[in-house]
């Protein structure tokens, strides 16, 4: 790597670790890798190009088809096959670890609709069960030259090491097209089974070629997170900051009633009967007892739980028990004996 370079896009470059990258990747709950053709081919946009019809097909069937997948799933381009592990055509899809071979352009919107979508299998083709780790290394030079010259160097690391390591049967490694987040350059990301037997996908950023030993032993030998580089896991929800919880009208009511008697210095009496007030003084109680699945009507309520203030309409404890109708009978029955009463008051005056 030359000295320019590494200092403007390589691993020496001011920015290396300026940023905090964890949960800086998009929630997803499936990945799926399109084999096709090598980095120093892939134009910008690879999946929007006219020039390489068949990731261009693929990815334009994932979009039409997103809302009848039940699993948010993500689109990448690898490359670096060399005729025998992959070729063009082949698809891995993870958590899945399965493999197709030889996806044509004719058989794109077959293929999402019998195995992404109906989760079948594709043309009566039985996927390849993928076996250890794959490890996907961002090298899209013509997207951003930042991963253009960290992610070739990384690759040829891996592969020195897990050679070294007598890992080639067991981990993999192979360049991919833009993931996201090019300033995290070296982007990678690790599809494997974790300690508890889980197939994940994790994303790191800021990989440096002393970090592959570390990656090798702690991520895949022990399937433990290297939190420093971690950027975030497939299938993994991005917690959002927390929201206030609406608390019921009634518990809103109270509580703005106890600021303001705060506020004046009033005494507020913690209420017993979880009533709430209306508009314009208006009680808006409900009688609790429930009879064949509706409320009873509510009758008059007792004015016995505390005295009877000036100003007032007080009623005896007797008459809770009358219906509203004989409240109303006898107040005209009263009414008319004391209308005569007065009447014949009148009458006695004038003779």
């Amino acid at each position: 790597m030359a000295a320019e370079d590494s200092v403007n896009y390589g691993f020496d470059r001011p920015e290396m670790f300026s940023l905090s990258i964890a949960n800086t990747v998009d929630s997803y709950d499936r990945h799926v890798f399109l084999c096709y053709k090598n980095p120093e081919s892939w134009p910008s946009s690879v999946e929007n190009s006219d020039a390489d019809p068949l990731p261009k097909l693929l990815a334009s069937a994932l979009k039409a088809r997103k809302d009848d997948m039940l699993l948010k799933t993500r689109l990448t381009i690898c490359g670096g096959c060399n005729g025998t592990e992959c070729s063009d055509g082949d698809v891995y899809i993870f958590p899945e670890m399965a493999k197709y071979r030889g996806l044509k352009e004719a058989d794109v919107d077959a293929f999402v609709d019998d195995v992404l979508v109906n989760g079948r299998t594709w043309a009566s083709q039985v996927p390849e069960t993928l076996v250890g780790a794959y490890v996907f290394v961002c090298a899209h030079a013509n997207r951003d030259k930042r991963c253009g010259v960290c992610g070739p160097v990384l690759i040829e690391k891996f592969k020195d090491e897990i050679g070294s390591r007598g890992l080639n049967d067991q981990v993999f490694v192979s360049a991919c097209s833009h993931v996201g987040g090019h300033k995290y350059a070296g982007n990678l990301i690790i599809f494997g089974t974790n300690a508890e037997g889980k197939v994940t996908g994790d994303w790191y950023g800021y990989v440096t070629p002393s970090d592959v030993q570390d990656l090798l032993d702690v991520h895949i030998g022990k399937g433990e997170i290297i939190e420093k580089l971690w950027r975030g896991q497939m299938g993994l929800k991005v917690e959002a900051p927390e929201k206030e919880v609406s608390k019921p009208l009634t518990e809103n009511i109270e509580e703005k009633t106890l600021e303001k008697s705060e506020e004046t210095g009033n005494e507020v009496k913690e209420s017993t009967t979880g009533c709430c007030q209306g508009p314009n003084a208006v009680s808006c109680c409900r009688d609790e007892t429930v009879a064949n699945g509706e409320a009873e009507e509510v009758n008059l309520k007792k004015t016995t739980e505390g005295p009877c203030k000036k100003g007032m309409v007080c009623l005896p404890d007797w008459a809770g028990k009358w219906e509203q109708s004989d409240l109303l009978m006898a107040a005209a029955v009263v009414g008319s004996v004391a209308t005569v009463a007065v009447a014949y008051s009148i009458f006695r005056r004038s003779t």
